[in-house]
């Protein structure tokens, strides 16, 4: 069985394009990056897929490190004998492209991070854990689902977004499973050691050892990556270009598209 088998992934753009892999944050799946693939799959030739412990792909109750993550893609990469990529995680998966173009700096041509900081949060885990036990799971029909989101946890949660944004994202996270039951797409233990064991510890020597061309993304109304992180961040190598694009919050890809396409060309070349 090939490694591969194990994760919901898709390929996309013609077999001879410059190799792209994109990894999605937290809660999220391959999926997630459509629309920015939609720019560059005339050329390029792109890869994502559902991380472990998300979406599709296959869910172990341990091994949630950014090392953890990273290591799969080393398989993944090997397996597809795909020597070179261009590396584009966001959030959580930023944190695992980090990890990843530090230790493997030989398969990542240009590397890019989307609105996520080295820093540790220690204590980060807990209000993921919190939101994730306030959630009834699993429903006894979509419908149940739908009703306690729109109603029920956007009067009684409290987030640090916007709590309908929160609510339909957890709710596009519910998926029919064949006892008629809705439930999480994820692991939910799995999202929670993710955070746990990806802000344990601050990142800043991944960040100065990274070797190769690297964009630091920040949405201009985030609350997940700072200014000042962002800045400290830049400052931290010299081969880090750092871009805010404006109108965008945590997630940039899917608030300003266009305007995160276009700094991916730009960053990259060759179109």
């Amino acid at each position: 069985m090939a490694y591969l088998d194990h994760f919901n992934h898709r390929f996309y753009g013609p077999e001879t394009g410059r190799k792209w892999v994109f990894l999605h944050g937290l809660m999220g799946y391959g999926q997630n990056w459509r629309r920015i693939i939609s720019g560059l799959e005339e050329t390029e030739r792109c890869f994502s897929y559902d991380q472990r412990g998300h979406g599709r792909s296959f869910k172990p109750e341990t091994a949630y490190s950014p090392a953890d993550y990273a290591d799969d893609l080393k398989i993944l990469l090997d397996e597809l004998d795909w020597q070179k990529i261009v590396l584009v995680g966001h959030s959580m998966g930023g944190r695992n492209v980090l990890n990843f173009a530090a230790r493997f700096p030989e398969r990542v041509s240009h590397l890019v991070v989307e609105d996520i900081g080295p820093e540790a949060r220690p204590n980060g885990h807990e209000y993921y854990e919190y939101l994730l036990n306030l959630v009834p799971t699993p429903f006894a029909s979509r419908s149940e689902a739908r009703r306690y989101f729109f109603e029920d946890f956007v009067k009684t949660a409290k987030t640090r977004e916007n709590i309908e944004v929160i609510a339909n994202y957890f709710y596009s996270n519910m998926e029919d499973r064949t006892d008629g039951t809705v439930d999480w797409r994820f692991l939910k233990k799995a999202i929670i050691d993710s955070v746990r064991y990806g802000s344990d510890k601050d990142r800043w020597q991944e960040v100065a050892d990274l070797k190769m061309p690297t964009l630091w993304i920040r949405g201009a109304r985030s609350n997940e990556l700072t200014r000042e992180v962002f800045e400290k961040t830049l400052q931290a190598n010299p081969l880090i270009k750092g871009v805010e694009i404006a109108n965008a919050g945590h997630w940039v890809h899917s608030d300003q598209p266009e305007g995160f396409i276009n700094e991916l060309k730009l960053f990259v070349g060759g179109f």
